[in-house]
């Protein structure tokens, strides 16, 4: 791809509405730039990410589908080529969490969070893949966690989830290579997000003390490694998974 062409690229975002996900939409914005911003739910806030890419020089489109759905996903991907004809990135942030000890999690909490953050993935990847692989060109980004490599309590359904994603990024990497298509992913430790407000001060120092940097990341340090992986400088990268954590594992 020239320069040109890679301002002027159609990207997918999964769970772009808030958080990391509406960061890695504005550090993907630029003039011709089309950015499609998934959500489950949230579509007043989605709204809000699409108005903050348009800011930045790009355009946008909001786009409903959960991720956990097949037909959902399907149908959003045909939404994007009959608007662009083409997918040139794709990046897999879509996630929730069911949280609690493995002895009394639920097999709902279970398999809704691996159909989600693993199984959303899946058939998001294969959905993009088909376009990129006709391109010959393609980037994708999954959002992983530094529990899928470190493990967590009360939490095996998400690092079990993750840990996959890492597994799955490195398949189709090698499944992928030759067609110009990089499959990366990053992991995120302590995130100033939604998902981490809910946690209490004593648990939140806790948190911050295990990290060497001893801050908690911001959004836009991930989307800071999703537009590397997404940009030019990263063509010779695949298969990789980047660890954002403030060294928090290491």
């Amino acid at each position: 791809m020239t320069a040109t062409d890679q301002a002027a690229r159609t990207i997918v975002v999964t769970g772009g509405s808030r958080g990391i996900g509406r960061a890695i939409c504005q550090a993907l914005a630029a003039p011709g730039a089309h950015i499609f911003v998934n959500f489950a739910a949230a579509g007043e806030a989605a709204e809000e990410t699409a108005a903050l890419v348009r800011r930045a020089g790009g355009s946008a489109t909001i786009v409903q589908a959960d991720v956990a759905q097949p037909d959902a996903v399907a149908a959003m991907f045909k939404t994007v080529l009959e608007a662009t004809g083409r997918v040139d990135v794709l990046v897999n942030n879509a996630g929730i969490t069911r949280d609690g000890l493995l002895v009394r999690m639920k097999p709902a909490d279970w398999g809704r969070v691996l159909e989600t953050n693993l199984g959303g993935a899946f058939r998001c990847i294969q959905q993009a893949t088909k376009p990129m692989m006709k391109q010959r060109y393609g980037r994708i980004i999954n959002i992983s966690s530094v529990v899928g490599a470190m493990g967590n309590p009360g939490q095996a359904n998400y690092v079990t989830a993750k840990a996959g994603l890492e597994g799955l990024t490195r398949s189709v990497a090698k499944e992928l290579a030759s067609r110009n298509i990089t499959v990366n992913a990053i992991a995120p430790g302590f995130i100033e997000t939604d998902m981490t407000a809910d946690l209490g001060e004593k648990a939140r120092a806790a948190m911050v003390d295990q990290i060497p940097l001893k801050r908690a990341g911001r959004p836009e340090d991930i989307a800071g490694a999703a537009a590397f992986l997404a940009g030019p400088a990263a063509d010779y990268i695949t298969g990789q998974v980047i660890h954002v954590s403030g060294g928090m594992y290491m």
